[in-house]
């Protein structure tokens, strides 16, 4: 974001049609990402939100407050030139999925995970026929072959910018089986998060909140939601 103005230059804001979808520009400039390519978003509604963004700030520009901007850029100067290798790494969350580590103690916890993890594990196997072993403890254990390369199939079909948000989605749960849920709305977002911080809930009720792990999590699960939104503002049916 470093090629960005820091302060408000332009007065107005506008959603304008280009080929391969719309454009926002500011006054009559056309937006561009920071590697100087044209800001093409795939949908008017994507569009819209980036523009609302811009609109909104006020004397300097602030990057933090503009998720679907920065997004739409990553999807353009980063993942649509190298999108096998985004493929590639986020398959490799399916290797050590979050949802296949439990706890052996306490009791509680192990019913807990088991209750609200076990029908994800299930839905993965019925929806993508990805059957991934399950184990207690942090040590690694193999998934089969079979099981990623079905997990990983549906970011084929994904857009660049589909896949940029999905990729958060991946990485802030530090799931891909909880992410591919989400996406095909067999979990909402809310719900998803939720789950994934469930081991982090367990240890806060136990032993007792901390403010700085509390704010931290806050911008996850908000960067979570932007994510969800942004990949909903595609406007294409999820894999």
């Amino acid at each position: 974001m470093s090629d960005w103005a820091p302060k408000r230059f332009w007065k107005s804001t506008a959603v304008v049609p280009a080929e391969g979808g719309a454009t926002v520009h500011l006054d009559a400039r056309p937006i561009r990402t920071p590697a100087g390519a044209a800001l093409v978003l795939p949908t008017e509604d994507l569009a819209r939100a980036v523009a609302e963004e811009w609109d909104a700030q006020v004397e300097h520009v602030d990057p933090s407050t503009m998720p679907m901007t920065r997004t739409a850029n990553s999807a353009i100067d980063k993942v649509a030139p190298q999108k096998a290798a985004v493929i590639a790494m986020l398959a490799e969350y399916g290797a050590t999925d979050l949802l296949c580590y439990r706890a052996d103690t306490p009791r509680g916890l192990v019913a807990r995970q088991t209750e609200e993890w076990d029908p994800l594990i299930e839905w993965a196997a019925e929806r993508h026929g990805a059957r991934l072993t399950v184990t207690q403890g942090v040590m690694p254990i193999p998934q089969t072959p079979e099981a990623l390369d079905r997990l990983a199939g549906p970011m084929e079909g994904m857009s660049p910018f589909q896949l940029a948000a999905f990729h958060d989605l991946v990485a802030l749960s530090g799931s891909l089986v909880l992410a591919l849920a989400t996406v095909a709305g067999f979990r909402s977002p809310s719900d998803a998060w939720e789950q994934s911080r469930l081991d982090e809930e367990w240890q806060a009720g136990a032993w007792g909140r901390d403010e700085e792990a509390d704010r931290v999590a806050a911008l996850k699960r908000t960067a979570f939601l932007d994510a969800h939104r942004f990949f909903s503002l595609c406007d294409r049916a999820a894999p």
